[in-house]
């Protein structure tokens, strides 16, 4: 079994191509981007792992349903509503039925199995936590949540801090602890560190599972160089003052995996991120095309020997 800590509209690349070596895929998804938005709950990062992997997801925007209408979207125009958040038609019927099934008791574990479920999805999506957790951005003197800072303002002001509200009172799912410790590898998959990762290493007890399991850990870079390939990574280890380079990124998970994937660009630094006692593996990192997904867990899982 291969578990991968998944979050960002990134990581289903990762996890697509996994699945499509026919390995048995887990993934534990990442929850501080879950956002209410006009009563609803909306879960980004789950969403976009069930809908890439029943292959409805709209790929050229990398989130929400491909061919979606925007109905509903328009209507709330009429009434007023700010709609800087774009949420499609059939999107909404999935965050409306969420919103009602937790109203009604369930929590968002069950409801995303009867979600895999119901969307034809064999791979196990379990959310990090069941508990309240939200990436919260200090920009310009607000606090901000991560979606309005990033989708309402498009990342535009300074980032003056990145905080996990509720990481210390979440409890972390206990499937995926089990994941973690029952996987053959596991995967950190080519998200943010500190917006798609970071909440999910934030909950108290996961760091720690990460760091037990550590052999058998590797982490696959988001950057080329100082530069993220997909999404703001760059800016956001910036603002940490994280050194925006594959070593940076090493030092900073050099506590929970053994083993980096990094660009064959990036070869230069392999042997200072071995220094931290990580072994370094090169290889085209860039997913561009279901191809490109295949070959990089091709690659890791040949290099790996699984």
């Amino acid at each position: 079994m291969i578990t991968i800590l998944a979050g960002g509209t990134g990581s289903i690349k990762m996890v697509r191509g996994f699945a499509s070596h026919d390995q048995e895929v887990t993934v534990i998804s990442n929850v501080g981007d879950n956002y209410w938005l006009y009563g609803m709950y909306v879960c980004p990062d789950i969403d976009t792992i069930i809908y890439g992997l029943s292959g409805i997801l709209d790929e050229e925007k990398g989130w929400g349903v491909k061919k979606d209408t925007n109905n509903f979207l328009r209507q709330m125009e009429v009434f007023g509503e700010d709609t800087w958040f774009r949420v499609g038609d059939r999107d909404a019927a999935t965050h409306l039925i969420r919103t009602n099934m937790l109203k009604n008791g369930k929590n968002l574990s069950d409801i995303t199995q009867w979600m895999c479920e119901k969307f034809a999805v064999e791979s196990k999506v379990i959310p990090i936590t069941d508990n309240t957790l939200e990436t919260r951005i200090k920009s310009n003197g607000e606090d901000l949540h991560l979606q309005e800072f990033w989708v309402k303002h498009r990342g535009r002001g300074t980032i003056e801090g990145i905080e996990y509200v509720g990481a210390d009172k979440a409890r972390p799912n206990p499937d995926a602890i089990s994941a973690i410790q029952d996987a053959e590898l596991v995967v950190i998959a080519p998200g943010n560190p500190l917006t798609s990762i970071g909440p999910m290493m934030g909950i108290k007890g996961v760091r720690k599972e990460l760091t037990k399991n550590k052999k058998k850990v590797v982490a696959v870079s988001p950057l080329i160089g100082n530069k993220s390939f997909s999404g703001p990574a760059d800016k956001y280890m910036e603002a940490a003052g994280i050194e925006v380079s594959v070593f940076g990124l090493a030092q900073f998970y050099a506590d929970v995996c053994s083993k980096m994937i990094i660009d064959t660009k990036d070869k230069a630094l392999a042997s200072k991120i071995q220094g931290l006692d990580i072994q370094v593996l090169d290889t085209k990192i860039k997913m561009q095309n279901k191809a490109a997904e295949g070959a990089l867990a091709g690659f890791i899982l040949k290099q790996l020997k699984l």
